[in-house]
């Protein structure tokens, strides 16, 4: 069975739909080594300029599968491994999802249509948009399986969105977030009808492709991580003067900011 399905609905954009619905598409062995496969293909690909990162059924992602775990399907144990060594390996694989989702160059939309769970709500934490439908839920579940509460990342992104105190909370509690109290708090940006989540994804998917660039969307996509990860202001200018600097040589930009001049006057002055 496949455990990603991969579609392009609209030209320039990929849906990856994480596909063990009857799991509530809980990350197991064989999933985690498919949304790898998916992200390295997508790294190289040059049509696709922005991905969308779903679930099938009700859920988005619940976490870690904890029965697929215990019964020993996670992976191979490789010879010469200890027992220590190959968790940490295992640990790896699922953890690397999150800096290959940030290592790919295309923005990423999460349209969280369900429960984002433990590891699922660390994938969403690391797309670069969240939308998500009233029946969405978001914890660290990690605490409450006697882990510590942070884990695939969710100490480096949860408090950027959130600010420190409410991050804590819900790493020390592992405590529900529900979609209204996500959409106030900045986990997401917006909330939608279930019927409307991916029409909803792919709109705005589509507004990036229509007003972005191909070159400028990955150049964004570079400084707000790089940003995201402590550059000072001087770095940060530094880095957005060579990314501006390289994107005015392209064909893109003189289109673009000779349809803009042509348009200008008329834009600010309609209503």
């Amino acid at each position: 069975m496949q455990y990603v399905e991969i579609t392009r609905p609209r030209d320039h954009t990929v849906a990856l739909r994480l596909n063990r619905p009857e799991r509530l598409n809980a990350l197991c062995f064989q999933m985690t080594r498919e949304i790898h496969q998916a992200l390295d293909t997508l790294e190289g690909d040059l049509e696709t300029r922005v991905v969308i990162l779903t679930g099938a059924g009700r859920g988005f992602c619940a976490g870690l599968d904890l029965k697929a775990y215990t019964s020993g399907e996670n992976g191979a144990w490789e010879e010469g491994l200890g027992k220590l060594q190959h968790a940490y390996r295992v640990q790896s694989g699922y953890a690397d999802l999150v800096r290959h989702l940030r290592r790919i160059p295309q923005p990423v939309i999460a349209a969280v249509n369900g429960p984002a769970a433990g590891g699922g709500f660390a994938l969403a934490l690391a797309c670069d948009v969240r939308i998500c439908t009233a029946t969405a839920r978001f914890n660290c579940a990690f605490t409450r399986l006697g882990l510590g509460g942070a884990e695939m990342g969710t100490s480096y992104f949860l408090h950027r969105m959130v600010g420190t105190a409410l991050a804590a909370e819900l790493m020390y509690t592992g405590r529900f977030v529900e979609s209204d109290e996500a959409l106030r708090c900045g986990l997401v940006s917006r909330v939608v009808a279930e019927e409307d989540l991916m029409n909803s994804a792919l709109d705005l998917a589509g507004e990036m492709v229509k007003h972005a660039s191909p070159l400028g969307l990955r150049l964004t996509k570079e400084v707000i991580d790089l940003v995201q990860g402590g550059l000072s202001l001087e770095e940060a200018i530094h880095l957005e003067n060579r990314n501006q600097v390289l994107a005015l040589q392209t064909e893109d930009c003189r289109t673009a900011a000779a349809q803009w001049a042509s348009t200008a006057s008329r834009r600010f002055t309609d209503h």
